[in-house]
């Protein structure tokens, strides 16, 4: 059995044979590591997912990232991946807060509708959005230096096919494939991006 990307509910490795995952903890951490490298006195905004243990995991990581550090967390709203939800949280944060930096929001569906918002309202204080996934418009972004979107952190959208082949191999090949392979949160810079840009890309 593999299991892909979700806490593995079947604990037995006589019974589950590969768990395959992207980086949560390191997702946040990373985001958080940039704000604090690139703007250390930011006024951040955070866009969170939806409230479940995955969602948690990437706040820790951007959390224990800033701790101690000269960057402010003005507010923290549920987005629930959606764009269309992070466009109202983004909306509210433009009308609560008269200055913001940095939009740190944990996936790049949610980061369209921050954009949206962000040029609906015409501010020009916000410095730059800090999003995750690896979406092939966001790395397109980061590859055209997009002012807005200067990075992306890489939660891998193939990891579905790198557990395939790898549970082919396990079947298949000369060398079992068995235990958990947790994939990196790659920060996605204007020097690497295309290294990750698959234009044919479903994402």
């Amino acid at each position: 059995m593999t299991i892909v990307d979700r806490a593995p509910s079947v604990n037995d490795d006589s019974v589950r044979d590969l768990y395959i995952a992207g980086n949560n903890f390191s997702l946040g951490e990373t985001a958080g590591n940039y704000i604090k490298a690139t703007t250390p006195e930011a006024e951040v905004v955070v866009i969170r997912g939806l409230p479940i243990p995955i969602d948690q995991t990437r706040q820790d990581g951007f959390d224990k990232a800033i701790e101690g550090s000269g960057v402010k967390v003005l507010d923290r709203q549920f987005g629930n991946w959606n764009r269309d939800d992070a466009f109202k949280v983004m909306q509210d944060y433009l009308t609560k807060f008269p200055k913001i930096d940095v939009v740190w929001c944990q996936d790049d569906d949610m980061a369209v509708g921050v954009l949206q918002a962000i040029e609906q309202s015409g501010r020009t204080d916000i410095q730059y959005v800090v999003a995750g996934a690896g979406s092939k418009d966001m790395i397109k972004k980061v590859m055209d230096g997009d002012k807005m979107i200067p990075v992306d952190v890489l939660y891998p959208p193939a990891m579905v096919g790198t557990a395939l082949e790898m549970t082919v191999a396990n079947l298949y090949g000369q060398v079992p494939m068995r235990g958990t392979f947790t994939l990196d949160a790659t920060l996605i810079t204007k020097d690497n991006a295309a290294a990750y840009y698959f234009p044919d890309s479903p994402f």
